[in-house]
């Protein structure tokens, strides 16, 4: 009888633990621009099985609220932090390790990057926290650019050992000194077998020191085309119109930044399908946190200037009719803000609200090419979603008040005061 008794017991755990979960939706954005009121989403597994009438009792009642496909944030730096230890010198250090070549933004500390061998273990703990701070804010996936140190932390997520959004990862950046147009050839093969998800193209210098062109249109050639060869998608850091133009040239994938873009660059990137990642939260943020920077003058003074070039090159782009896809470039202090990207874009960058939070789910997918995963509700699809207190469509301002996070069908975030 004991042994019967106990299969019985597991039984039942077991059924009950496969029960599906229902959630109400009171609006309901589908990621591709559908609008639904009142809906119920059945989540098995990790999985929508279904999207029906609302009826009945649900699992989680958020007919209060407003619910979405999980954001995808297609620009971060997770290892960005600042420095426990002041003395240890403030801010400056890219999570990419480009900061030795004074690039981009900045990330805060970011050891473990760029030919690093090694993961160190205050790096890999400062991966872990952000990559958690990102999913309950909202996004249940991000694409790194990149760190060595975020494969451990993504394989940790995958296998449920720690909790934190899908990570994509670049591993590392090429760059100009990365070598001849052969040598980079041979790097992203490298990646490749590496585990990389993405190639990170570094094509211009930082906005901090003047945004202008560092590679060749050879080797950005060399590095998306090779890209394009062992399947894997390309991103160039283009913050001045050369980089953007060389990118489109070479059938890149994606633009990123493009604070200095211009209407040739535009133009080819409209021919030639180029998906664009135009970037204010880095900015916004660095005003908020620049005393724990160690910029130069005239550093700061570009990084203070950012957000509203960014700006003016969203609305270029818009005219362009360019696809533009959410990133927010988060790294040291942006981590946890990521959903204020969608904020500035409307008021800041003249884009609709519709198009933002596209932008963000099943564009973001698309540029991803996880478009038959995650991005949007519908069944079949990752059960991947958030809501919030408000409705984004009239107050934008609504995605910094996340209520809900779902990732894969298990609940991470509920402060609706609901099961």
């Amino acid at each position: 009888m004991f042994k019967p008794t106990l299969f019985a017991l597991f039984l039942a755990i077991s059924t009950l633990s496969a029960q599906p979960i229902v959630i109400r939706g009171g609006t309901v954005l589908d990621g591709k621009g559908g609008v639904q009121r009142n809906r119920d989403i059945t989540v098995e597994g990790s999985r929508i099985s279904r999207v029906t009438p609302g009826k009945g009792a649900a699992t989680y009642d958020l007919s209060h609220y407003t619910l979405m496909p999980g954001w995808i944030d297609t620009h971060v730096h997770l290892s960005g932090h600042f420095p426990t230890n002041p003395g240890r010198g403030r801010g400056g250090n890219r999570g990419d390790a480009t900061a030795a070549a004074g690039s981009g933004p900045g990330r805060g500390r970011g050891r473990g990057g760029a030919g690093n061998a090694g993961v160190d273990a205050e790096s890999a703990l400062f991966t872990a926290g952000n990559a958690y701070t990102t999913l309950l804010a909202g996004f249940t996936t991000v694409q790194s650019l990149g760190a060595a140190v975020d494969v451990p932390v993504r394989d940790l997520i995958n296998a449920g050992v720690l909790p934190g959004p899908r990570i994509l990862t670049a591993l590392r950046v090429i760059r100009e000194t990365t070598g001849t147009p052969e040598q980079i050839r041979e790097e992203v093969r490298k990646l490749k077998t590496e585990g990389a998800d993405v190639i990170k193209v570094y094509g211009t210098q930082s906005i901090r020191t003047g945004g202008g062109a560092s590679m060749t249109d050879e080797q950005i050639l060399a590095a998306c085309s090779e890209a394009k060869a062992v399947g894997l998608r390309s991103v160039v850091h283009a913050q001045a119109a050369s980089g953007a133009k060389a990118a489109a040239k070479a059938g890149c994938n994606q633009v990123e930044h493009g604070s200095m873009i211009d209407d040739e660059a535009l133009t080819l990137m409209a021919e030639h399908n180029i998906l664009f990642d135009p970037n204010f939260t880095v900015f916004h943020r660095f005003e908020a946190t620049q005393s724990q920077f160690n910029y130069n003058a005239e550093g700061a003074g570009w990084m203070l200037k950012g957000a509203g070039m960014t700006a003016i090159a969203m609305k270029k782009a818009m005219e362009h009719h360019i696809r533009m896809v959410l990133g927010t470039d988060a790294g040291a202090g942006v981590h946890g803000y990521n959903a204020d990207e969608f904020v500035y874009r409307v008021k800041e960058g003249g884009q609709a609200p519709m198009d933002a939070i596209i932008s963000g789910t099943s564009l973001a997918a698309e540029s991803l090419s996880m478009q038959d995963r995650i991005g949007s509700i519908a069944d079949g699809m990752e059960a991947d979603l958030v809501a919030v207190d408000g409705n984004p469509l009239s107050d934008i301002t609504a995605v910094r008040r996340v209520v809900f996070v779902m990732k894969g069908g298990k609940v991470y975030k509920n402060s609706t005061q609901r099961p």
